[in-house]
């Protein structure tokens, strides 16, 4: 079923603002002229053909991705990811661009849904098949999928009643796209019914639970952290990880810290901004605080007297959460918020806190919210105090974490059933 004519129309209007984006954004030329030869063609040389192509939006998506993605390198098929954003592409690769698997893997960005670029996108790179992680659906995406004969499937999805919303408006093209899926794997209950009312055929849709609970730490980061331990003599430092922030949060939560941080020499702040174009300005926040700061994007160690160490590096937040015994995980304080994903620091055993506004992780905060596996904060005077404590009583944060293990334990086995499903495309 080809899209139609208004969706197209619409893309063309938008793309001179969507290029004006991307522009803004980059860091350098270089960076520039990179990314928008990867959206807008002519695209890379793909390493392999017939790859198993990913597309996974962010961060949060490429970490759920993560044991998917692993299983089958390991299996020695090809992988191509694509992402939306700077940072998800990082985080890719971060976790797989690199031995064993760098002549197996490729991560570019997804080019923007116009047809004649995305058919082109297609004829080159020549997929086995295309799966979709979590969220995001593209109309000429699918549809050329099934132009191209490339089986579309989309897995570990989720959907807000917000955005099914948004979808029901435009009916005809989100029919037309849920057609063109020959899978839908979904978290949970209330994903499904929102697909299956958006018209969703019941025999090639079903719930899996979330393969994010399947997720595992890397071992190259939890050893170079243990490296860092030593070189930056960390053992007596009581640190705290402020993760994927947003504005204002940073603002907040280092004011609400600044009177702990005078008073204990041995507590450290470590701050990760969730976008790289708000590095500099976060610099600036803790400058302005006189907080005695040191960037990751200078080389800097933690000295004794840092206070703020600002991770203004991308795909390493596992290190970061590896080094902490704390943590607060952004996106979650700020309006509208959303949230971001808190099984990261659980996997590590961090004790983990989050602002109330997390609804882009609501059935999943849920379930350790009642088994008091996290701590829910109203703002960030009380993020800080919630994580003081939690730094000061091991007893109380053992007990946290205890429980959130109880709740992945329960969890754990939905990669096994999504593996299950994808074989019988291969």
């Amino acid at each position: 079923m080809a899209t139609p004519f208004w969706y197209n129309a619409a893309l063309t209007l938008i793309k001179p603002l969507y290029k004006w984006q991307i522009k803004k954004r980059a860091l350098t030329t270089e960076q520039l002229q990179q990314e928008c030869l990867e959206r807008f063609g002519p695209f890379q040389q793909p390493k392999n053909l017939h790859a198993f192509w990913f597309h996974v939006v962010s961060v949060g998506e490429t970490n759920a991705a993560q044991p998917l993605i692993e299983h089958y390198l390991k299996l020695g098929h090809p992988v191509l990811v694509t992402n939306t954003t700077k940072t998800g592409q990082a985080r890719a690769k971060s976790l797989f661009l690199k031995a064993p698997y760098e002549h197996l893997f490729q991560a570019v960005y997804l080019p923007a849904d116009q047809k004649k670029l995305v058919h082109a996108f297609y004829q080159k790179y020549q997929p086995k098949l295309l799966v979709l992680v979590e969220t995001e659906i593209w109309p000429n995406l699918i549809d050329q999928a099934q132009q191209f004969k490339v089986p579309c499937l989309l897995m570990n999805a989720r959907l807000s009643e917000k955005s099914a919303k948004g979808y029901a408006k435009v009916q005809g093209l989100t029919q037309g796209m849920l057609k063109g899926l020959e899978r839908l794997l979904a978290q949970d209950q209330a994903t499904l019914d929102r697909y299956r009312n958006l018209g969703m055929a019941v025999n090639k849709s079903q719930v899996l639970g979330s393969i994010k609970f399947d997720i595992h730490a890397p071992q190259s980061f939890i050893q170079q952290a243990q490296q860092l331990q030593q070189d930056w003599n960390l053992s007596a430092r009581k640190i705290i990880t402020l993760a994927s922030t947003h504005a204002p949060e940073e603002q907040k939560l280092l004011t609400a810290f600044k009177p702990y941080l005078a008073q204990h020499p041995e507590l450290l702040v470590i701050v990760v901004p969730r976008h790289p174009e708000r590095f500099d300005e976060v610099f600036q926040l803790a400058q302005n605080l006189n907080l005695k700061t040191s960037r990751r994007s200078a080389g800097e160690a933690i000295q004794l007297d840092t206070q703020v160490y600002l991770a203004d590096s991308m795909g390493e937040m596992w290190l970061w959460y590896a080094l902490s015994q704390a943590c607060f995980v952004g996106g979650s304080l700020n309006e509208p918020g959303g949230g971001h994903n808190i099984l990261e620091p659980i996997a590590l055993n961090v004790a983990t806190v989050l602002g109330k506004n997390y609804f882009n992780f609501q059935s999943i905060v849920d379930e350790f919210v009642a088994v008091n596996g996290v701590k829910i904060v109203e703002d960030a005077e009380q993020a800080a105090q919630v994580l003081i404590e939690l730094l000061n009583d091991r007893v109380t944060a053992d007990q946290l974490n205890q429980h959130a293990q109880k709740i992945m334990l329960q969890n754990k086995g939905s990669l096994a059933k999504h593996i299950a499903v994808i074989d019988q495309y291969i």
